[in-house]
């Protein structure tokens, strides 16, 4: 369907890509992955046509409709949301245009058996016969199925787009992409302005759509869920797998692994090789075997082990000072804005060493109570912050709050005192910030370094209450990681809040949910949220069943068949827990196998001194030894996960 051929493109004194090619076919749900800055977002605009590259070519056919949601979108439209959403349907419109003025020209004549009236009922039947095949009758339900989908309420509709915020505006013209149903969809980081239950119909709607996809996104949950393969751009060249992301992971590592393994055996074989050689080189009763080995040298294919760029942010939290055991605490808290009331009649207890995620939709009010803590917003009630609380705050746009002017290390060194001082450079390089990097002005920085140098400012002093706001908005899959792990070795307490399942994993053991104007506490962590939720939510259909059939006369629902859908759902929420333990015990064969192997090198240094000669052996030993750790836990929540369902599903039995 869209072929990439032998494509380049030169920035900033070297290639971004080098000689690409790659092949999109039709139903194909490809995740475009690589680190900040790799080329992903300028990939998908050649194939737009919006920027060109120095040499190469993008094949597809003319008739191909190319849909593109940018990362940033500008929206201009001055009419109502259901209106602009509606202009998806342009050339349906125009049809029907065309039949309502045809038929005001009809009614308006009385030349009845006249050529031309005859004609216009011509015109109006083929005009209206093409309305129906293009979907008109169809197109206000799927354009309120689709907006009510992304997470507008039908009192949303008549309001003006101007009244909505950025995201919110990005969510019409998303919905405008979709309604369109081109043959290609391009999204680039679709989810950063959607909540969690707008990025799981997303990602439903984007299972059973027509066309192809091609998904930017540093959301591991959205990606595996959506795709089916998935494209690399790592230092100038691609890697194409035939899996989602986590299984582009498992293949990716095994395929570095058999590289390095063929590298290094052949390594010795051409050092043995090379031995005889030098050692016969002078002896003319063994010249023959040296021109064969000689020979034989020149004709070996050389293995190459493929360069994986590896940076990534390093870090870890300061020790958090020791605070009293409630940390924050509410009592009545209200916010309203106006006669908008985001939330009332809150009541929470937050103690020393709660990890909090706090989630729900869009306006509910996350940022805004979030901000009553950091930032002492103007409330009524009562939110009082514990005895020696020292609070660190990242907001939603912290990145923008730096002064432009600044350089990176007068932007940390400007704020770091005492024995912080000598550190900043140290700091700075463990966010990638190295060399000339330092020198640059903000206003210079991408979005993901903005963000990693907002992030910077955290470690300057001591804190023992972080409030995060989607802190990983910017970042890759890898610096993701890297503050996640720092995360879970912070000994103080977090308030953290986000929409990017997979971050939230195992990160937080409570969850706060923002809904209709009340925040609800949840014990647990996000996939124990979402799995209660589901189960809520057929509760409720089960009880508007219920209603509607006593409101009718009729019978009431089956308590049994409320049973049987709860065990079905259970079932299948039994097999997904099942298949990411398979997945954890194969990972944790692999590092287990592969520290067996650094056993024995180490065990016997002297005949392996090429493979620990250089250090990066106990580097590496170390580092799967955290890995090894953190699978166990992940394995041993996930046990827990599985004896708790088995529970839940003896007790529907």
């Amino acid at each position: 369907m869209l072929s990439v051929n032998n494509l380049s493109v030169y920035f900033t004194g070297k290639y971004l890509f080098d000689d690409v090619s790659f092949l999109i076919t039709e139903r194909d749900r490809v995740g475009l992955v690589g680190k900040n800055g790799a080329g992903k977002t300028t990939l998908l605009r050649i194939i737009t046509g919006e920027q060109q590259a120095e040499s190469g070519t993008i094949s597809k056919p003319s008739d191909l409709l190319i849909g593109y949601l940018p990362q940033e979108v500008v929206t201009t439209g001055a009419g109502s949301v259901f209106v602009e959403t509606m202009q998806a349907f342009e050339r349906v419109l125009k049809l029907k245009s065309e039949s309502d003025r045809l038929s005001h020209d009809i009614t308006e004549r009385e030349d009845y058996h006249s050529a031309e009236y005859l004609k216009l009922i011509e015109r109006l039947n083929d005009c209206n016969e093409q309305f129906r095949l293009a979907g008109g009758n169809q197109m206000e339900g799927e354009t309120e199925k689709v907006l009510m989908g992304l997470g507008f309420k039908s009192t949303d509709f008549n309001r003006k787009l101007s009244e909505f915020s950025g995201g919110w505006r990005m969510r019409v013209e998303l919905a405008k992409l979709l309604l369109r149903k081109p043959g290609l969809l391009l999204l680039d980081e679709p989810t950063n302005h959607l909540d969690i239950e707008s990025i799981q119909w997303l990602e439903e709607y984007l299972q059973s759509f027509r066309g192809a996809v091609i998904l930017v996104s540093h959301d591991r949950a959205f990606l595996d869920n959506v795709t089916n393969r998935t494209i690399e751009i790592s230092l100038g060249r691609v890697f194409d797998f035939k899996t989602s992301y986590s299984g582009y992971v498992e293949l990716r590592s095994e395929l570095q692994e058999q590289q390095q393994a063929a590298f290094n055996n052949q390594q010795r074989q051409l050092a043995d090789i090379e031995r005889f050689i030098e050692r016969f080189r002078y002896k003319s009763t063994k010249a023959r075997q040296v021109q064969s080995k000689q020979k034989m040298l020149d004709k070996i294919d050389r293995v190459e082990v493929e360069d994986i760029d590896k940076s990534s942010i390093h870090f870890r939290f300061p020790p958090a000072p020791s605070s009293g055991k409630i940390v924050v605490e509410a009592n009545n808290l209200e916010k309203k804005y106006g006669s908008n009331v985001v939330f009332s009649k809150v009541d929470f207890a937050i103690e020393r060493n709660d990890f909090v995620a706090f989630v729900g939709k869009n306006g509910e009010g996350k940022t805004t109570l979030a901000k009553i803590i950091a930032e002492n917003l103007a409330h009524t009630g009562e939110c009082k912050i514990g005895y020696n609380v020292k609070l660190g705050y990242y907001a939603q746009n912290q990145a923008d709050l730096l002064d432009p002017e600044r350089t990176v290390f007068q932007t940390i060194d400007d704020v770091a005192v005492g024995d912080i001082r000598p550190k900043v450079r140290g700091i700075l390089g463990s966010f990638l910030f190295g060399g000339e990097d330092i020198e640059k002005k903000v206003k210079v920085l991408s979005g993901g370094e903005k963000s990693r140098l907002a992030l910077a400012k955290l470690l300057l002093s001591p804190v023992n209450l972080l409030v995060l706001d989607e802190p990983t908005n910017h970042l890759d899959m890898m610096s993701k990681d890297i503050l996640k792990n720092a995360l879970l070795m912070y000994d103080g307490t977090l308030i953290v809040v986000s929409h990017d399942r997979d971050f939230l994993q195992g990160l937080t053991d409570k969850v706060f949910e923002f809904r209709d104007g009340r925040v609800k506490q949840h014990i647990g962590d996000i996939y124990d949220f979402l799995e209660k939720r589901r189960l809520d939510t057929l509760d409720q259909l089960n009880q508007q069943r219920l209603n509607a059939r006593n409101s009718d006369g009729g019978e009431a629902v089956s308590q049994q068949k409320v049973s049987y859908e709860k065990k079905k759902l259970l079932e299948k929420e039994l097999r997904k827990v099942s298949n990411r333990i398979e997945k954890s015990e194969n990972e944790i064969h692999r590092i287990e196998t592969e520290m067996s192997v650094m056993d024995r090198y180490l065990a016997e240094p002297e005949q392996h001194m090429a493979e620990i000669s250089d250090g990066s052996i106990y580097r590496k030993y170390e580092a799967l030894k955290v890995q090894l750790k953190t699978e166990m836990d992940n394995w041993e929540q996930l046990h827990f996960e599985l004896e708790e369902m088995k529970n839940s599903q003896g007790n529907t039995d």
